[in-house]
């Protein structure tokens, strides 16, 4: 996200309205890219904010494909055309879930004035008919971030180093790294930490290749914010934990304790960096709903319920939790300031310098 275009950025509170029989009548689309809602990330999140608002269950969807529907996209060629296709039909709302369809957006989004798109993790060009949803992931980072390190210590590791494998260099990115470096430290002020960016969002094998390395030299835990490029990451931490490696793999966006699972009740995935995309698409739907749609960008992060930390891997013990509780209460206070590139860019260029890049 440049900063230039980030004229109109505002942090707001999300109001949720809710209610126990709402009267459909609200027609959403959502434009998903290649992974479509069963990649257990962000389609799949905001597929169940779209159930959720109409109080309706997964499977058991008695609107799909009238009131709402799915418009998968799976060729990069085609968002443009598909995103201009379903502008035409003129639905109430257009959900955007990739960060991949801002080209499109800035695009489209003036032809059609009229029409309301919500997007998720996008670039903001100003337009009043797009709104879209940012998530403080600076500080779900610092939360995962902190936890490495406290089972580090827990586990009386000597000088621990921990690693951050990204996909492609962005700010949003950059703000993974920066508040997983700042969490680690938080613990651990002295510790080394590894950077990698793949430069791919699907090429698990790259992520995998450099896990394997830093996990062989003695890299504690590895956190991915690179896509399904992270999956090679966590596929490592499976290999080496089954052989008794005593390494943790962090998982992001979604609860990845699953992908991690090497028996039973183990995993390697220690805890995950959640987005609750459900949250946001909620909200922005009951926007347009009551009438009260604005474009702009909103930013929500804990105290709005917007990013967090998993507890689902028994490994990550109740004392633990414990302290990340504190430290959670302690950032929405603002007892702990965590720096980002869209509240101090000169702040995270300092700290990104401090870490070893391969």
């Amino acid at each position: 996200m440049k900063t230039k275009k980030l004229f109109c950025i505002f942090i707001l509170p999300i109001i949720l309205f809710f209610s126990c029989s709402k009267e459909p009548g609200l027609t959403v689309k959502l434009l998903t890219d290649g992974n479509g809602i069963n990649d257990k990330s962000y389609n799949a999140k905001a597929w169940q904010g779209i159930l959720q608002f109409y109080n309706e269950e997964w499977g058991n969807e008695k609107y799909f494909g009238t009131l709402y529907d799915i418009i998968p996209c799976p060729e990069p060629e085609q968002r443009t055309s598909t995103l201009r296709q379903i502008s035409e039909g003129h639905p109430d709302l257009i959900i955007i879930t990739s960060f991949l369809f801002s080209g499109s957006i800035q695009y489209i989004a003036p032809v059609f004035p009229e029409q309301k798109y919500l997007c998720i993790d996008s670039n903001y060009y100003g337009y009043p008919n797009v709104s879209n949803y940012l998530f403080a992931s600076e500080e779900g980072s610092f939360l995962v971030g902190a936890a490495a390190a406290l089972c580090a210590k827990k586990d009386d590791i000597q000088y621990p180093a921990f690693g951050f494998i990204g996909g492609i260099e962005s700010d949003i990115i950059a703000d993974f790294e920066a508040g997983f470096i700042q969490g680690v430290r938080y613990i651990l002020p002295d510790s080394q930490i590894l950077v990698h960016y793949v430069n791919d969002w699907e090429k698990p094998e790259l992520a995998a290749k450099t896990t394997k390395e830093w996990y062989d030299a003695g890299v504690y835990a590895v956190y991915s914010a690179a896509g399904a490029s992270g999956n090679g990451t966590i596929a490592q931490a499976v290999a080496h934990r089954k052989t008794g490696k005593n390494v943790w793999a962090i998982g992001v966006d979604s609860d990845q304790y699953e992908e991690g699972i090497f028996g039973v009740g183990k995993s390697a995935v220690l805890t995950s960096m959640v987005k609750n995309i459900d949250i946001a698409i909620l909200a922005g739907m009951n926007h347009v709903e009551k009438g009260t749609f604005t474009g702009g960008s909103v930013i929500i992060g804990l105290k709005e319920n917007g990013v967090g930390f998993t507890t689902t891997n028994p490994d990550l013990k109740d004392d633990v939790v414990k302290r990340l509780s504190s430290i959670r209460s302690d950032i929405i206070s603002g007892k702990i300031k965590v720096a980002a590139t869209y509240k101090d860019r000169a702040k995270v260029s300092e700290i990104l310098k401090t870490v070893k890049v391969e």
